[in-house]
């Protein structure tokens, strides 16, 4: 028994003074690699209607214009110029770009209302049309609602800006009896200045006497 127990021991010491003995050569790992430099993408979306206007991306190193929707270009450092534009393709603007694109608000929501003749009476579809508009106002939780008034062209510039404010007013009250807040409500009047259908003067085309609800 005394054997085993003086074997076993001169086994530890045996072991540990080999350990003190060879201690292990420290390892000196290489630093990281520099990350690369930083680089800017720039890329051209169209707004929520599908219409793409232009962009231009300056420094003092020069400058590109982007006018065409999925051109992007690219900065690599502060004084490098800005690359020569590149069509990137939907996946590629997701991949890069999809966070950001997360966090933008939803694109606002248009209703058109039609009226009758020289009248602040709705047509009947646009009366059947009138609970989906408080009904996506009240979904969003719409806190800027905007209710604008147009006309034909027939009458004088006064009486349809007259007009198409009444119009407008009269939705507002709609909207307001189907429980809409009125302080969500921006009422404007353009009356027959921004015709949808451009007609010369004296003109009467129901497609021209609406008013444009906007919910943002």
């Amino acid at each position: 028994m005394r054997t085993h127990w003086v074997g076993l021991l001169l086994l530890l010491l045996v072991g540990l003074l080999g350990s003190c003995a060879a201690p292990k050569t420290p390892v000196v790992s290489a630093p990281p690699p520099p990350p690369p430099p930083p680089q800017g993408v720039f890329v051209l979306l169209p707004d929520p209607d599908g219409k793409v206007g232009q962009i231009e991306i300056s420094n003092p190193s020069g400058s590109q214009v982007l006018s065409v929707a999925g051109q992007a270009t690219t900065v690599a450092k502060a004084d490098a110029p800005p690359s020569a534009p590149v069509k990137m393709s939907n996946q590629e603007i997701a991949g890069i770009f999809s966070p950001a694109l997360a966090a933008l608000p939803p694109p606002p929501l248009r209703f058109t209302l039609f009226f009758e003749s020289d009248s602040v009476e709705l047509t009947p579809d646009s009366k059947k049309l009138l609970p989906q508009v408080i009904e996506a106002i009240k979904e969003r939780r719409a806190v800027d609602t905007s209710v604008v008034g147009h006309s034909d062209t027939a009458g004088s510039k006064e009486y349809n800006y007259r007009l198409s404010r009444r119009r407008a007013e009269a939705v507002a009250r709609l909207l307001v009896a189907g429980g809409v807040a009125p302080d969500l409500l921006e009422i404007t009047s353009h009356g027959k200045d921004n015709p949808v259908v451009p007609t010369g003067d004296n003109v009467s085309e129901p497609r021209n006497r609406r008013v444009e609800v906007t919910v943002r």
